[in-house]
């Protein structure tokens, strides 16, 4: 988060924590169960909200915390156009597409740098 208080040469930069790149992603709570489906132009950030259950919501009601795909778009417009599209398909052609890259629904947010989810 960008401090106003703070000096700008104190700032340490991180170009890959401050680029955007819009994307679609699945989150489900467990293989097969309850699936979520949301678009970010921050995709860490956004999984460390839901993670956190910062927001009150569908995803901290299921527990719905598990990134089990996810799709990077050139532009915004693209990624909100997948997700709705994405969100009117039937559940088991979102099972299909998860399992098209993802067959043991292993939770792909740990290669981005996440620690594992806290299995409940």
């Amino acid at each position: 988060m960008l401090n106003l208080f703070q000096h700008p040469s104190c700032r340490s930069l991180s170009p890959m924590r401050t680029e955007r790149q819009p994307c679609v992603y699945i989150l489900a709570s467990q293989p097969h169960g309850t699936l979520y489906i949301g678009v970010t132009s921050n995709l860490t950030a956004r999984l460390w909200q839901h993670r956190n259950e910062v927001a009150e919501g569908f995803t901290s009601r299921y527990h719905v915390h598990r990134l089990v795909r996810y799709e990077l778009l050139g532009d915004m417009e693209r990624a909100i156009a997948r997700e709705k599209q994405l969100k009117r398909w039937h559940r088991q052609w979102k099972i299909n597409l998860i399992e098209s890259e993802n067959p043991d629904w292993h939770d792909l947010a740990v290669g981005l740098g996440l620690p594992p989810i806290d299995l409940r």
